[in-house]
């Protein structure tokens, strides 16, 4: 079934009714909101009209143009984020605070118009069509307490479907979380990975009627495949995952029926593929960093974005018929890599793929140290409870089966700690991302 994107996005560029949407006139489209948008930044961001300085939107002749424009970095928002605003602060609606995950402890803050959280809304309620129909109940395992918030904007977006969204928040309580689903009567659950992972994984989870998870949305982390295969496996339901980020309004792409890649937004946002290394756009079909420029945002629009995510356009067409760009599942992310024998790359993706599917295994802490020059590998582990012993054996023979790991090994550069088991579980909203801790201070960022 073609995504429920394609003609919610027909009709934001201006398409007449029937009239097709083409690449062509999503392209047209582009090119006007992206000059629009580098003329509003020019004159009324004092960092826009110093960082674009000289560079006249009329240049851009074509969207491959936009290439010859600097790149907007976290580093810019955090030094400055007022700077940014092209209103004044009394039309700012909210403003998110994101913590950074450095040593700065600097924290980077996000400025929204009731127009730019009206744009999310929107996005919302359209992207869940395939996920949800109307009457049905989504149970929203996500920030949602304050107005602005994601929970609170999705639940804006599922009324407009005629769906009704169920704030729980972060979970905290498995048990908790899993008999409200049951008392509520809740067909579909978004959360992020490993905290489903947590639910479908706790003993409680055989009293939820089967067939009643009809639908998850997976957000705001790394999905592993073996999450996916997990949650699939115990409530029998599709896995769908969202691309989303709160610099570019929270939402960027979904997957539609085929879940083969996510539909981006793109009558709100436009995508590039660069090399992370030299800064070259790539062609469709390679990885590289995901940058996104937004094409409607008035109060803080953000050009050339350096996400630090790590995918690339799938080239070949979508089975659901959309001509919209597919973005493939995020293999992880630039800040999230560490060096290994001071050559080898090691990121969290790497050990959820090989870490999650352990049976009992809900979630892990991975940190990095040095001693006497040799890289030294620490795990916690997190579990429903088992045989301690025998899950650690298990998570010592996946690591060595991790490419980067058994070379480090082999070449004498690396040693893996004991393994320990965690009495609690590590909480995250999902605003600052799972990763490696690495107490070396060698970073790949």
């Amino acid at each position: 079934m073609l995504t429920p994107l394609e003609p919610w996005i027909q009709t934001k560029i201006g398409l007449l009714p029937g009239a097709p949407l083409t690449r062509a006139a999503l392209s047209s489209y582009q090119l006007e909101r992206l000059r629009a948008t580098i003329e509003h930044a020019r004159r009324q961001s004092p960092f826009y009209r110093q960082h674009l300085a000289g560079r006249a939107e009329s240049e851009l002749r074509t969207l491959a143009d936009i290439a010859t424009l600097p790149f907007t970095t976290p580093a810019d928002i955090l030094e400055d984020d007022l700077r940014f605003l092209c209103v004044s602060q009394g039309e700012i609606e909210r403003v998110v605070t994101l913590q950074s995950s450095g040593t700065t402890n600097k924290a980077k803050r996000l400025h929204f118009t009731a127009r730019d959280l009206e744009l999310t809304v929107d996005f919302f309620c359209h992207g869940m069509g395939t996920l949800v129909k109307p009457g049905e109940r989504v149970l929203i395992l996500m920030p949602g307490e304050l107005p602005g918030s994601v929970g609170d904007l999705l639940t804006q977006g599922l009324h407009r479907l005629g769906a009704q969204g169920v704030i729980h928040g972060i979970v905290r309580d498995e048990s908790a979380a899993i008999a409200e689903i049951i008392d509520k009567e809740i067909d579909c659950l978004v959360g992020l990975p490993v905290q489903l992972l947590g639910l479908a994984r706790h003993a409680d989870v055989i009293t939820i009627p089967p067939g009643r998870i009809k639908s998850v949305l997976l957000s705001a982390d790394y999905v592993s495949m073996a999450v996916v295969r997990e949650i699939e496996r115990v409530w029998g339901c599709p896995v769908f995952n969202h691309y989303g980020m709160t610099e570019m309004g929270l939402g960027g792409a979904v997957d539609c029926g085929a879940r083969s890649g996510g539909h981006i937004r793109e009558a709100d946002l436009y995508f590039e593929i660069i090399n992370p290394a030299t800064g070259q756009p790539l062609p469709d079909g390679k990885v590289g960093e995901v940058v996104f420029t937004t094409l409607t945002r008035t109060g803080m629009p953000l050009i050339r974005y350096r996400s630090g995510d790590l995918s690339r356009f799938i080239p070949e067409p979508c089975r659901c018929g959309t001509v919209l760009k597919r973005l493939e599942r995020v293999k992880g992310r630039l800040a999230g890599q560490v060096r290994l024998g001071g050559k080898y790359l090691l990121s969290m993706a790497d050990l959820d793929e090989a870490l999650l599917p352990l049976p009992g295994l809900l979630n892990f802490q991975a940190t990095v140290t040095q001693e006497n020059g040799m890289d030294i590998l620490l795990l916690s582990l997190f579990t429903q409870g088992g045989p301690a012993e025998k899950l650690c054996d298990s998570a010592r023979d996946a690591l060595g089966n991790i490419p980067t790991v058994w070379l480090v090994i082999a070449e004498g550069s690396l040693k893996i700690a004991p393994l320990a088991i965690a009495d609690k579980n590590w909480l995250s909203s999902g605003s600052i991302k799972r990763t490696i801790h690495d107490q070396r201070g060698e970073k790949i960022c």
